[in-house]
């Protein structure tokens, strides 16, 4: 399959990161990452969108002082769109870390908060879900629309990215038309298998409660908001995710429970019918997703490239020497985009040529 002038083939890549000897763990390589690593300082400009439904959505615009945007190459300068990770926003460490990456390479970029992840609830008797195709491709085209011919990327983390490759599966063809390709960061493809981890063991003591607490504020007004959409009792009695997954986020979007949801919202079958290129990167000792629940060659098409490290934790991924940063992820990321552009542009020259 030809796809974007180059020659699509099934890809598999395994370590090409490797953790601080300092990092031992997978939780340490998930928490030290997001709580102790420094974050990088971006200067971001917030556009609300006002949606057809009457809803909105808040977006943080990476315009790029470094980039070609006021210049005559302003159709060749790329921009990325980030979809963050549960109750993750622009200040997410990843987040921060991408853009400052893309303002040194003088891209562009824009963190798309979900709805109700922007630091306002929003007005809908909804909020957002792990498999929200339709917000997914919204936003992607506003972007698009936005930035004109220039070339789009998409980024999605853990959440995000499964809600992204679900879109990719599902739009097929159809999503060439607005971006040039993805990459999903520690996407939890199989929901269930995700979720019934969270709810074990280390993860119940470390994660589930950060999860659920900053999720019932929004849940409990929510309730308030629109009487008898929830129950109130049973938001504030919640303590794993499946239970708040079956009293709020089911509930909220039409399905039956949690189960029904995770089934309903995994990205992992829609992995074979994906049409574009698109890296997806996972950590083996990642303690949100089992391995046993990663894809693999069999089940996705063949312009996917599978990158599976020993390493890495969940969103992780954290660069030595001590201290260590946050660098590693958005470089490879941007590496992977750029080349894809160079691949397109060879073949296309002898395209040329012959």
């Amino acid at each position: 399959m030809m796809i974007f002038g180059f020659v699509a083939t099934p890809s598999v890549a395994e370590e090409s990161y490797s953790a601080p000897f300092w990092l031992p763990s997978g939780h340490l390589q998930t928490i030290y990452p997001a709580v102790f690593a420094a974050k990088q300082g971006v200067k971001y400009r917030r556009e609300r969108w006002e949606l057809d439904d009457g809803d909105f959505m808040d977006v943080d615009w990476l315009d790029n002082e470094n980039s070609s945007l006021q210049s005559t190459d302003v159709e060749s300068t790329p921009t990325v769109v980030l979809f963050h990770g549960l109750e993750g926003s622009s200040k997410s460490h990843y987040a921060l870390a991408l853009m400052a990456n893309l303002q040194a390479k003088g891209w562009r970029g824009v963190v798309v908060h979900f709805r109700g992840c922007s630091g306002e609830n929003n007005r809908l008797p909804r909020a957002y879900f792990a498999g929200d195709s339709v917000d997914i491709e919204m936003a992607l085209s506003r972007v698009k629309k936005t930035v004109g011919n220039a070339p789009v990327y998409a980024v999605g983390v853990s959440l995000g990215g499964n809600a992204l490759l679900k879109w990719l599966g599902e739009s097929g063809e159809h999503a060439a038309e607005i971006i040039e390709s993805a990459a999903a960061i520690s996407a939890p493809t199989d929901l269930a298998a995700c979720g019934e981890a969270l709810d074990k063991g280390l993860n119940r003591v470390l994660y589930t409660p950060m999860f659920v607490n900053s999720m019932r504020p929004k849940a409990l007004e929510k309730a308030r908001q629109f009487p008898g959409l929830l129950d109130e009792e049973k938001i504030k009695s919640a303590k794993t995710i499946r239970e708040f997954d079956t009293y709020v986020t089911a509930k909220l979007h039409g399905f039956v429970d949690a189960d029904d949801y995770w089934a309903k919202n995994a990205a992992k079958p829609w992995l074979p019918y994906i049409q574009i290129p698109t890296l997806i990167l996972n950590a083996k000792n990642d303690p949100f997703i089992p391995v046993e629940s990663l894809p693999d060659q069999t089940s996705v098409s063949n312009t996917v490239t599978l990158e599976t490290t020993e390493e890495g934790g969940h969103v992780g991924f954290l660069s030595s020497p001590f201290p260590g940063n946050n660098n590693w992820l958005p470089q490879h990321i941007i590496h992977y985009f750029e080349s894809l552009q160079l691949k397109s542009t060879i073949t296309s020259h002898l395209t040329i040529d012959q």
